[in-house]
């Protein structure tokens, strides 16, 4: 087949590696008919983060209303689909296994293909998807394109030569950028999840009142934002000293917008810097920042200004988890001829490979 030619065909995806249950339908690898996203977000903040346990139960109460919203909002049915497309891993086991199962029983009473998808290449294939509010984001991804990952779990250099062909370039050695922003919210009060809470009171601060670190890992393409991280602790720590406190009471007044804004600024500054540096040095023709960090204004507004080529940064509502980008990457996958049977299992350390 000429992969510029690819069929029309209708993929409904299935995402539940996280927290996040989701179903999406999705029309030639483009355009999204449907796409519905139950959040356990409030659920999980209670607990500074995801409680596993917590979130496979909730995923197995609400994967059946949310396959058959995301149906309906599309106005088909099962027949209607040429595909399923269902996320494998990398992502939480016993969240995992119920998106799977979701997909093996539709796969098995409708004869419909099944599809398994690495939640790393949903997030670069997120990058495809039409938006209907930015016009300058609507024209496909060119390659060889350098993508930047991240999120949560993630913080990962592409080099994506073509269609399902990825070099993993580097990544992050402890922290992912996500995970960071987390556990720094968490040590300045913010709650969780914790992107969203830092950089609403960043753009209160000062990005340079605090000079923290950046680890540029010479001579790779690997990330490390533990230092970072640690170093914002020991800031914490010296400010409560100096009102006279115990270093571990919270009772202390932060500059929390100051603090949250440097920190910001760090990250961003580091995964800017050395996705530049890797396009230029594998001569991408194009960019993709991706996952549920790209939501993020500084980086986003960063990526745009600093970044030697063109830019692409799928619409905010897909940037974090969602089953939109699982379906755009089953279709290609479909197109490709790639399938998986009905004995697939989960992978929660699944790595991108080629």
């Amino acid at each position: 087949m000429d992969k510029n030619e690819f069929p029309a065909a209708r993929i409904l995806g299935i995402e539940t590696s996280c927290d996040e249950t989701a179903a999406a339908v999705v029309e030639d690898g483009r355009n999204v008919l449907s796409n519905v996203v139950a959040s356990q977000a409030e659920m999980h903040s209670k607990y500074g983060g995801v409680f596993p346990e917590v979130a496979s139960r909730e995923h197995i109460r609400t994967i059946y209303p949310v396959v058959q919203e995301a149906l309906q909002q599309a106005q088909l049915t099962i027949d209607d689909i040429d595909a399923i497309a269902v996320t494998r891993g990398p992502g939480l086991a016993g969240s995992l296994v119920v998106g799977l199962n979701m997909a093996k029983g539709l796969a098995l009473s409708s004869g419909k293909p099944l599809i398994g998808v690495n939640h790393v290449e949903a997030h670069l294939y997120s990058a495809w998807i039409k938006s209907s509010t930015q016009e300058d984001n609507n024209s496909k991804p060119q390659f060889p394109l350098l993508a930047l990952i991240v999120s949560g779990g993630h913080s990962e250099l592409v080099l994506m030569e073509d269609h399902l062909k990825y070099k993993r370039l580097g990544g992050t050695l402890d922290d992912a950028a996500g995970e960071a922003f987390d556990k720094v919210a968490r040590l300045l009060g913010l709650g969780y999840p914790g992107g969203p809470m830092i950089q609403a009171v960043a753009e209160a601060g000062n990005p340079e009142a605090f000079k923290f670190p950046r680890a540029w890992l010479e001579g790779t393409w690997n990330f490390s934002f533990s230092g970072l991280k640690t170093s914002v602790l020991n800031t914490v720590r010296n400010i409560r000293e100096s009102q006279g406190l115990d270093p571990n009471d919270e009772r202390a007044i932060l500059p929390v917008a100051d603090l949250a804004a440097s920190f910001q600024a760090a990250v961003v500054d580091v995964l800017v810097t050395k996705a530049r540096y890797a396009a230029q040095e594998f001569n991408a023709v194009e960019m993709l920042v991706a996952g549920g960090v790209s939501a993020n204004k500084a980086l986003r507004d960063m990526v745009l200004k600093d970044l030697p080529a063109k830019v692409h940064i799928p619409p905010l509502k897909y940037c974090t988890d969602n089953a939109a980008m699982v379906a755009v990457a089953g279709y290609f996958r479909y197109s490709l001829g790639h399938t998986s049977d009905l004995a697939m299992d989960a992978l929660p350390n699944w790595p991108l490979a080629e």
